[in-house]
């Protein structure tokens, strides 16, 4: 069995971490022990891979392997997290359409929610759309009547957006109608995100912005999330799923200027 002084341990770790990232996803869960030894290297080795993998959002680490599964306070690879809630995104995303109009300039963030509302958005053309988003910008590049507008700055794969300082400093220099944008996590009335890099992105967007509709799920007041980004009554609109229960919808009620039911089609 190889130790971590021998070479395989110190092998192309990148194209190692790649390959267990990649397994995790497509697997759902991967253990310690079958990936050192698919692997050449030591649990050890896989361990310390996972606190990376973990460390940059790709994975969460569990007792004796990792997860693409999100938790309360994990928000899952961007893969994974298109294929969650997938009905009620869609439903969110109809309800967004309504509200959009022709010649408008509109702000997307880099959640899968506005990605669903991207997809039907030529529908409403012509259209600016901005985003640091990269599924989005490949939905919509080159499509008829939109005109794209890509924020750069640095690149987080996890995310598959572009975040930091730089993306700040884009979003400073535009003003758009509205912005559609979606959370982590709502606890107690505020919305929280994992990382700070997102946070300081999405505060940045709602200040460029004369509209703020958030857009959420009924699982995301089952989660938690790290890093306060602002209260729902910051936003003018809130949309979220008919699955989400009374006690919840009345809480959010309360709290939210305006609060609209998506009901799925």
């Amino acid at each position: 069995m190889p130790t971590d002084t021998e070479p395989e341990a110190g092998r192309a770790p990148q194209a190692r971490r790649d390959q267990i990232r990649t397994r995790v996803v497509d697997e759902g869960f991967v253990r310690i022990e079958q990936l050192a030894a698919d692997l050449g290297v030591t649990p050890m080795t896989i361990r310390r891979d996972l606190d990376f993998l973990q460390s940059k959002g790709w994975l969460r680490k569990v007792r004796g392997g990792a997860t693409a599964q999100p938790s309360t306070a994990f928000h899952g690879d961007v893969r994974h997290r298109m294929q969650a809630m997938a009905p009620e995104k869609e439903a969110l995303a109809q309800a967004a359409l309504r509200l959009v109009k022709p010649g408008q300039s509109i702000l997307l963030d880099e959640s899968t929610t506005a990605l669903a509302l991207a997809r039907l958005l030529p529908g409403r053309a012509p259209l600016t759309v901005i985003t640091y988003f990269e599924p989005v910008v490949r939905e919509l590049a080159g499509t008829p009547g939109i005109d794209l507008i890509s924020l750069g700055g640095d690149y987080y794969p996890a995310y598959d957006a572009f975040l930091g300082i730089r993306t700040i400093d884009a979003v400073a220099g535009l003003h758009a109608d509205v912005l559609f944008a979606s959370t982590t996590a709502i606890t107690r009335g505020n919305c929280y995100h994992q990382s700070p890099e997102t946070v300081a992105v999405k505060r940045a967007l709602m200040e460029a912005c004369d509209r703020r509709i958030l857009l959420v799920d009924h699982t995301k007041f089952q989660r938690r999330g790290l890093y306060q980004m602002a209260p729902v009554s910051a936003f003018d609109l809130v949309i979220v799923d008919a699955d989400i229960p009374a006690a919840q919808l009345e809480d959010l009620q309360s709290k939210a200027p305006k609060v609209l039911l998506a009901q799925a089609d």
